[in-house]
């Protein structure tokens, strides 16, 4: 999978207004991550939009080697935004989809192709957006802690966006950022997959979880929801097969922990 590094892109200044797409699985499971996303980004002075009738961005049926379902999915979201406003996705998966994937799906459609470039060219990841075009600079109110960060393979090789992410943790003054082994590594969960090989999924968490632990961090970050869920899911059921009653792996999307920690100054 090519690797696309955020520094690649040009970037505009910063907008009165974005769309924001939330992602099936923060709207359905973690909608916490959507609000905090559209707070940091207000505060920022960015009026955010989103849509109600935004839906999945087509990316499960894509990757099971579905074109037309994900064409049909992705065309939804075609006639959503149409304002020349950014659109921001709390997700590299679900960014990269929109970004990298889009313009192929309608290549063999000259109007609806155009559309699509248009939109993936004005896809962003959150962290990309708060670090190349808002230039996120808030003071850390939180005590000192030390947490990890997990990048989604998307995230990661699409979208260049662990530079981004590690870059808003890092700039926190009271946090402290480890690195896991392997950190390159897949969590095991890859949409799909899990559920059509669960032990091999199984495997790779198990061995994504312990790497981790093994930092010593007090929890892990990840901007992506999915890999989020998968991780602290395992470090669940791991806990209560020893009988812990305190998560020894808690885990947090990145718009809610830097909201926190530059908002209400809670210990993380």
């Amino acid at each position: 999978m090519a690797s696309h590094p955020s520094n690649a892109r040009l970037y505009p200044s910063k907008p009165t207004d974005v769309y924001l797409f939330a992602t099936c699985l923060v709207d359905q499971f973690a909608p916490e991550a959507g609000l905090d996303s559209v707070r940091l980004l207000e505060r920022e002075g960015i009026r955010v939009h989103f849509l109600e009738q935004q839906t999945c961005c087509g990316q499960p049926a894509h990757s099971s080697g579905y074109p037309d379902e994900a064409r049909a999915v992705a065309l939804q979201q075609l006639k959503l935004f149409t304002q020349p406003w950014p659109v921001v996705v709390p997700s590299g998966s679900c960014g990269g989809m929109i970004r990298h994937h889009y313009p192929a799906l309608f290549a063999d459609d000259p109007a609806l192709h155009a559309v699509a470039q248009n939109l993936a060219e004005r896809t962003y990841e959150l962290s990309e957006f708060l670090v190349q075009v808002v230039n996120f600079n808030q003071p850390d109110l939180g005590d000192a802690c030390t947490v990890a960060l997990h990048t989604s393979c998307h995230a990661r090789r699409q979208m260049g966006s662990h530079d981004t992410s590690s870059a808003l943790l890092e700039s926190l003054a009271q946090v402290t950022v480890v690195e896991q082994a392997r950190i390159e590594e897949c969590c095991g969960f890859g949409g799909t997959f899990a559920i059509r090989y669960p032990d091999i999924s199984e495997a790779i968490v198990s061995d994504k979880v312990a790497a981790l632990k093994d930092t010593g961090c007090e929890r892990v970050v990840s901007a992506d929801c999915g890999c989020l869920f998968n991780i602290t899911g395992r470090a669940a059921k791991q806990d209560e097969v020893a009988h812990r009653s305190t998560p020894s792996l808690p885990g947090e999307h990145l718009a809610s922990f830097l909201w926190r920690r530059t908002t209400t100054g809670e210990t993380a």
